[in-house]
């Protein structure tokens, strides 16, 4: 495997400065190789060295950006819904003609997910949208309405709550997309864009909104520490705001507020609970 993704890379990379002759047939068959293995969850946009430093996988964008070039818009039909797009959507929830599909899944009406993305083990995906790129861990929840853009990672047994928007991104090549750790619960209309971080077991309270230049603000000793781009693990994090002068006054601008950890010795759905109850925070 090692060897066929060397290959797929070095090719991927000849490819990305071409403007022509990219429907050649050695290109589409090299893209749409990326692609499938996406869609079957054995490459991801990140991985981790030995020193578990966050690598980007660049190649992987490119290869994304060339599909769409290549790709033509036509007629998409599922009973009497009806789209015109350039994507497929996914289709091999259970597998087909003895394609063994991923199992649990549980996919509910209208809920959609664009080929190239990965769904693992007993994922539930509501009302929702996943575009292609991102990965969900297994045993998580998409709830309704919740938006995963291009290329975000969801961890395993995290709950993306309803109305929730998680960022994509593919270009720049080089920035890294939204990270979701294990175990994390994102409440209702949460924001999340730019390449933030949220670790492992983290909380965040409804309407919590993070880009990358949102001031967190850990609010639990004397003194307050102000960081960006990034909620420590089992942060219990509500929305804020700290006034800003302006040239025609002050006003006051959006934060997040780390106010309480989750307690590490609980079990998590217990511990879950037992934060919204300590901290009243709303879901």
């Amino acid at each position: 495997m090692e060897k066929i993704l060397f290959n797929l890379k070095k090719n991927i990379d000849s490819y990305w400065n071409m403007k022509d002759n990219l429907n050649h047939c050695d290109i589409k068959f090299t893209v749409e190789k990326v692609i499938e293995y996406l869609d079957k969850g054995k490459i991801r946009v990140i991985s981790y060295s030995e020193e578990k430093k966050l690598i980007i996988n660049e190649w992987i964008k490119k290869a994304i950006l060339i599909y769409f070039k290549i790709k033509k818009p036509k007629l998409i039909e599922f009973g009497s819904l009806k789209f015109f797009d350039k994507i497929p959507l996914k289709k091999n929830y259970i597998g087909v003609r003895g394609v063994r599909g991923v199992r649990g899944v549980r996919v509910v009406p209208t809920a959609i997910a664009r080929y190239g993305s990965y769904i693992s083990k007993n994922v539930i995906l509501m009302p929702s949208y996943v575009n292609i790129g991102a990965f969900i861990g297994k045993e998580s929840m998409i709830d309704t309405w919740a938006t995963i853009g291009s290329c975000a990672q969801i961890g395993e047994r995290v709950h993306i709550s309803g109305g929730v928007g998680i960022g994509g991104v593919l270009e720049p090549l080089q920035s890294s997309p939204v990270i979701i750790g294990n175990n994390a619960f994102i409440g209702s209309r949460c924001i999340i864009v730019e390449g933030v971080i949220v670790e492992e077991e983290a909380v965040l309270g409804a309407n919590v909104v993070i880009t990358s230049s949102t001031k967190i603000i850990d609010v639990t000793n004397d003194k307050s520490i102000i960081s960006k781009g990034l909620i420590p693990k089992r942060s219990v994090v509500i929305p804020g705001s700290y006034p800003k002068k302006f040239k025609s006054g002050t006003y006051y601008v959006p934060c997040a507020l780390i106010i309480g950890k989750r307690k590490e010795s609980t079990d998590k759905k217990t511990s879950l609970n037992q934060v919204l109850r300590e901290y009243k925070i709303s879901v």
